[in-house]
Parts: C-alpha cells; sequence; structure tokens
C-alpha cells in the first residue's frame, strides 16, 4: 500500500481554538474542490486540551502529499493563521500498513 498519512497537532493561542479552526476553513474548502488524492482531511478539536486543533489526513500516494504541501493554499496558511496560533504545526507523517476504513 503506497497511502500516506499524516498527523498535525495545531496550538492555538489561550483562548482562540475557535478561531483558528475559522481559519482554517479556508484550506479545508480548498482540499475538498481541488485535491481528488487527498482521501481524508480532517479537523478535530482535542477534548483535553481547549486549545489544540488535530488534522487528520490521508493521501493516496507521495505524490499526492507533494501537491498538497505546495498547493497555493498551504502557501497562504502562514498568514491566515499567525494571528491566532501559538506555535509553529507539529506534523507527523506516517506510511499507511493498514486497517478499517481503508
Amino acid at each position: 500500500m503506497s497511502r500516506l498519512s499524516v498527523i498535525a497537532k495545531l496550538t492555538a493561542k489561550e483562548g482562540m481554538r475557535a478561531d483558528l479552526a475559522a481559519a482554517l476553513q479556508p484550506l479545508i474548502d480548498h482540499v475538498e474542490a481541488n485535491e481528488p488524492d487527498t482521501l481524508k482531511y480532517i479537523l478535530s478539536e482535542d477534548t483535553a486540551d481547549e486549545n489544540v486543533l488535530w488534522f487528520y489526513e490521508e493521501y493516496a500516494n507521495e505524490e499526492a502529499l507533494s501537491a498538497h504541501s505546495t498547493s497555493d493554499a498551504m502557501k497562504e496558511l502562514g498568514a491566515a493563521t499567525r494571528e491566532f496560533a501559538a506555535a509553529r504545526p507539529e506534523i507527523t507523517v506516517c506510511r499507511t500498513l493498514g486497517g478499517k476504513g481503508l
């Protein structure tokens, strides 16, 4: 299986998680409309930390991840979220081995 998954932790400034999530919506919209090989792109709120958001992403292959990572929408992300983010995202890239839902 050549799929890749990404787990990204985004930490908002104190009390600004909803604002950070809203600033991410244009990116989510872009992915949905323009990235057919981005198979899953899911934003979630952490239930234990009121300032943390998580992205779970799944890509058909390395080319799909590269296309996402270098898209204009990703290039605009820093400016869109700078006001609300407490730090740079923490990104982990994984090779998918198997599991339910694949």
